[in-house]
This record gives structure tokens, C-alpha cells and sequence, in this order.
């Protein structure tokens, strides 16, 4: 299992930029709940040890590197609503979460690299894409940490307001026991209406 480097930063960072960001967003998947991005500019001479993809770590592992990260490194989280998901689509929605995440980091980064195939377009700071970038770059990996538990923490918060659904457990993915709930308590203000099994129980005949 590879685990990811610093090599991309580095190669960056010979070629004369000063502050390379990783950017990756969490929450395309789910049924309910924003969008939610970071941008993190890690420190070149203070690297956390154990950054990896937020999947591949146990919540206390994402915790202890959450802390981490919050000393030594920049970061900026951002979100999208479920009514910009709605609006737009989940890809454009992701993308604005991203270039706000962006847009937060102070100071400002001078080059990107996003999670994905797919540079967002309201961007204008130079950028690559990397595809499984947070399995390569220990910047995309630390952005994936912030933003996931940023996100799993938000979807633990409206679990007490809309009980039933799992959330502190599923974060708004279509488990079993989520879309059992959607189908007996019906569909709350922040599911998305835009994605199949929310719009088909709202217009069921």
C-alpha cells in the first residue's frame, strides 16, 4: 500500500512556488448534508507524521492529526450547501467548496493541487489535478482529514436535531438504515432533493 509523499511539494517548491496547497472535498456521496472542502498548506520543515487518506484512518488517528495540522500547518475549510448541491450539481457544488476553501487560506497559496481529475474553474492560481491525489500527496491527504472530520462532525450536530437517520453514524450516506428512515420519517430540510432516492420519496404517487 503506497502511502503519500512529499515529492509533488517538492518539485513545486525547486520550481520557486512558496505556498503549494493541497485542496480535496469530502461529501459528494451522501443523501443529506453540505459539501464540505479544506485547503492546507503544510509546513516543509514540520510534516506530521502519518498523514494519509482520511479513509485509510481510525477516527482517533484523523483526531490526533486534525490537532496536528491546526498547529503547524495553514488551513482553510469551506462548504456548500444543500440547496447549492440542489441547485447546481454535486460536482459544481464541490467545486465552489473548494475555491472558497481556497479563497480562505491567508495568506494565499501560489499553487494547487486538487484531489480529482477536474481543476474548478473559478480558480485562478495555478493548479494540478491529482487523480487518488490523497493516497499521493501528503498535502491532499491532510486536506482530506480536515475536511472529513469537519463534515462528520456537522452530520454528528444535525443527528440530534433529525434523530432516526444515523447520521452520527452514516454522515448522511445511503446506508440501509438511512434510507429506511427516509422512507418512515420522510425527507428533512437538509436532504438533497436533487439526488434519486430523496426525489423519489418526495414525488412517490
Amino acid at each position: 500500500m503506497t502511502t503519500p509523499d512529499f515529492e509533488l511539494e517538492r518539485a513545486l517548491l525547486a520550481k520557486g512556488y512558496l505556498r503549494v496547497a493541497g485542496v480535496d472535498e469530502v461529501g459528494r456521496g451522501p443523501l443529506a448534508g453540505p459539501v464540505v472542502a479544506a485547503a492546507v498548506v503544510l509546513n516543509p520543515h514540520d510534516i506530521p507524521d502519518g498523514l494519509n487518506d482520511s479513509k485509510k484512518l481510525t477516527a482517533k488517528r484523523r483526531d490526533a492529526l486534525e490537532v496536528a495540522l491546526r498547529e503547524r500547518a495553514d488551513v482553510a475549510i469551506a462548504e456548500a450547501s444543500v440547496a447549492e448541491i440542489d441547485e447546481y450539481n454535486i460536482l459544481r457544488a464541490s467545486h465552489l467548496a473548494m475555491e472558497r476553501a481556497v479563497a480562505a487560506l491567508d495568506p494565499a497559496p501560489d499553487f494547487l493541487l486538487i484531489d480529482g481529475n477536474l481543476i474548478p474553474r473559478g480558480l485562478d492560481i495555478p493548479s494540478e489535478a491529482v487523480v487518488k491525489g490523497d493516497a499521493r500527496s501528503v498535502s491532499i491527504a491532510a486536506a482530506s482529514i480536515i475536511a472529513k472530520n469537519w463534515r462528520d462532525q456537522l452530520m454528528v450536530d444535525l443527528a440530534q436535531q433529525h434523530p432516526g437517520y444515523g447520521w452520527e453514524a452514516n454522515a448522511g450516506y445511503p446506508t440501509k438504515q438511512h434510507r429506511e428512515a427516509l422512507q418512515n420519517l420522510g425527507v428533512t430540510p437538509h436532504h438533497r432533493r436533487s439526488f434519486k432516492p430523496v426525489h423519489n420519496i418526495l414525488y412517490q404517487e
